[in-house]
């Protein structure tokens, strides 16, 4: 599978809670941009159901699709809901692990607390500028090409 091509992130990473609701606490995402990759996830992900998260704080959007074979996605069902975008403009999403690697590395996002076999969750920071828009656009779309093609 493809793996992310992703620039360096400017700066330091964000503070994030260290335990479950997992969010971020430092360098928040102005709401238009939040509005606007909403808005965007929302016609950009082919065959995706949009409705509340069933593991998230409430407030997050949720996207599922039925999951292809081999992709391991956010539970309790790890067949379905692939993303979600926190109040706050981060995100969790499932990622191949070459994908993940990729954005932890260029410092995007960081596992989930509870990350394990089970739990194949990361967040990516939310974008803190349109720039950044675009780079969670690219990811969004690698968790999308993981969740339908495995």
């Amino acid at each position: 599978m493809t793996t992310l091509e992703l620039p360096r992130r400017a700066g330091e990473r964000p503070r994030t809670g260290p335990e479950v609701p997992h969010v971020q606490l430092s360098q928040n995402v102005p709401p238009e941009i939040t509005d606007e990759l909403k808005s965007w996830m929302s016609t950009a992900l082919d065959g995706a159901v949009i409705k509340p998260s069933e593991i998230s704080e409430p407030g997050s959007l949720a996207f599922f699709v039925n999951g292809a074979p081999g992709a391991v996605l956010l539970p309790p069902r790890l067949d379905a809901e692939f993303v979600h975008v926190h109040r706050d403009g981060s995100l969790h999403m499932a990622l191949s692990a070459g994908d993940q690697a990729s954005l932890i590395d260029a410092g995007w996002g960081e596992r989930h607390p509870l990350y394990g076999p089970v739990v194949n969750v990361v967040m990516l920071y939310g974008p803190r500028d349109r720039d950044e828009l675009e780079i969670a656009k690219k990811v969004v779309l690698a968790a999308h090409r993981y969740a339908t093609t495995g």
